[in-house]
């Protein structure tokens, strides 16, 4: 366990350093708006700019780190500790800047790191791992592709902080299939090689997956509000992926009362941490301020 919860921290620093990169880039890129006539091409632009390159570089590394802990540990353990991603965007949104964290920061910090400690220390709160059914995984898929196609819908009819969410909750739900698709790829590779993972879809499918959560999330970060974007992804993330578990993996929920008080008081603390964090001017004015 604590190999993969050092690496999920890692990828969490990671994906933030990531975050505030792209995001950066995706407001130069538009050069302010958020319509969908600046969005056009917006890919094409962002892989000639420098500041984006560096980005993805830094999020690739993110999800090395991110397989290495699924590796050592269930999408139920790693998935949750990602939520740290925004204690560290709204760190390095204070780097450089002279200025320290203010105190919603902090405490939506603190109630991130209770709502985590919580989840780790009661026994029984995160479930044992179990093996995957592809068909379920098949069945999943077949839930998740409409809601994502309804939701990225809607958000090309609203502005501003509203479409970032939605796309955010897009991209959160690819990004919490990439985490069950990185296990799925990494387990062929240790047990069957490289061969026999050549020919199976897992890969294929993580390929796909990482594309269009890269998608949407840059248009999320274009849209113009990283607070909303990343308060989207973070939370839509372990959500998916704990329920994708539960779906897939045969994964069992709470069993003890004592764990299923620890599980809901865990997803108390986080949802009011994050939404706090989500408020920081940490985290959204060094970037506005992007030439």
């Amino acid at each position: 366990m604590a190999w993969s919860a050092g690496f999920s921290l890692l990828a969490a620093f990671l994906f933030a350093g990531a975050a505030t990169l792209q995001y950066r880039a995706a407001r130069r890129a538009v050069r302010g708006g958020s319509d969908a006539t600046a969005a056009h091409g917006l890919l094409r632009r962002l892989v000639r700019d420098p500041v984006w390159l560096t980005g993805w570089a830094v999020n690739l590394a993110g999800f090395c780190a991110q397989a290495i802990a699924l590796h050592f540990g269930s999408t139920a353990l790693v998935q949750p500790l990602l939520v740290t991603q925004l204690v560290f965007t709204i760190v390095l949104g204070t780097v450089g800047t002279g200025r320290r964290p203010a105190r919603m920061d902090l405490l939506g910090a603190v109630a991130v790191s209770a709502g985590l400690a919580v989840l780790f220390t009661v026994p029984g709160a995160i479930p044992p791992e179990g093996e995957p059914s592809r068909p379920r995984l098949f069945l999943a898929g077949l839930i998740g592709v409409p809601v994502i196609v309804v939701l990225s819908r809607a958000a090309w009819l609203r502005r501003g902080p509203v479409r970032a969410a939605l796309l955010g909750v897009c991209s959160g739900l690819f990004f919490a299939a990439t985490a069950v698709l990185i296990k799925l790829t990494t387990a062929d590779l240790v047990d069957r090689g490289v061969a026999a993972t050549a020919v199976d879809w897992p890969g294929y499918a993580l390929a796909g997956s990482t594309l269009l959560g890269l998608i949407l999330e840059q248009r999320a970060f274009a849209a113009g509000s990283l607070p909303a974007a990343m308060t989207a992804m973070t939370m839509t993330n372990p959500i998916a992926s704990y329920l994708i578990a539960v779906l897939a993996f045969h994964t069992l929920p709470p069993r003890t009362a004592s764990a299923f008080v620890a599980v809901s008081a865990t997803a108390l603390l986080l949802t009011a941490g994050v939404s706090l964090l989500s408020r920081s001017a940490a985290a959204a004015r060094p970037h506005e301020a992007a030439p």
